[in-house]
């Protein structure tokens, strides 16, 4: 009967549940799926992450390559993020180039990169006007549902703290670069940006961490990215219900108690695979 019941009508069925403080997967409003990462998941790359929030898994492969820096930003290097969403992921993806949900997602993680100064590009410059680090990080979801961004965001962090660059020198007679394999460096993460997703349910309710049915359902989405210290890094609002000031606030302080638990859980696996 309650199968039933979902089908015809899915959002009265959630609103029921909504009242009673509880979602059908019976999680409080205000709880997140459980979370793990595991990093270093990817041999090949240059640095790696998995990460599973609930049912979503998203993967991400960092690879990096020496190039000439731009004319006008001599000194810098560059990241370039991408995130796909395969049709291996979801029904609801189709084969091909990028779509809408996909490149909205690449561009999300664009911004926080900026936005947060995870890694100062001054960091990955070689030689000034002569030699710089590319780093290629591509953000790959295996299994789709709900809340891609938090899952993005800090599968693309644990990657890059896994990151580790060979020395590079430049020969001073022969112009050319020289790598030695046997050397390498972490990359230095200046900030630790997290995201934290909300749906908004009828205007007003907001659950944290929705599902891709919860997302369907609701009237608005709502993610905020705040850094080591508490900072707001960025407020990504894709239209739908308007958020008051006081209901905004309250979004901040919950992503701020959730950030200081992903940093909690990322330096745990990190430190679990240094060696002793």
């Amino acid at each position: 009967m309650a199968t039933a019941f979902k089908t015809v009508e899915p959002l009265e069925y959630y609103r029921r549940f909504l009242k009673e403080n509880c979602r059908p997967d019976g999680r409080e409003l205000g709880e997140f799926r459980a979370t793990t990462v595991n990093i270093g998941s990817i041999t090949t790359a240059d640095g790696s992450a998995l990460v599973k929030l609930g049912n979503t898994t998203v993967i991400c492969g960092v690879k990096a390559e020496l190039a000439a820096p731009t004319a006008d930003s001599a000194n810098k290097g560059y990241i370039v993020p991408n995130v796909e969403l395969p049709s291996l992921c979801s029904t609801r993806f189709r084969s091909g180039p990028p779509g809408e949900e996909a490149q909205a997602a690449s561009q999300f993680i664009a911004d926080v990169i900026e936005n947060s100064q995870i890694i100062a590009k001054e960091d990955l410059c070689i030689a000034n006007g002569k030699l710089a680090w590319v780093l290629y990080c591509d953000i790959i979801c295996l299994d789709y549902d709900g809340n891609i961004l938090d899952a993005s965001a800090f599968a693309l962090l644990a990657a890059l703290k896994n990151v580790q660059l060979p020395s590079v020198t430049i020969n001073e007679e022969t112009g050319s670069s020289e790598v030695n394999l046997k050397q390498k460096n972490p990359l230095i993460i200046r900030k630790h940006p997290v995201a934290t997703s909300f749906a908004i349910f009828d205007d007003t309710l907001l659950i944290v961490d929705p599902t891709a049915e919860e997302e369907d359902l609701a009237t608005g989405t709502v993610t905020i990215v705040t850094d080591d210290e508490g900072k707001l890094c960025s407020v990504h609002k894709p239209g739908g219900s308007p958020l008051t000031g006081a209901k905004l606030q309250d979004c901040i302080t919950r992503a701020i108690t959730r950030h200081k638990e992903v940093k909690k859980l990322i330096d745990k696996v990190i430190k679990s695979i240094k060696p002793k």
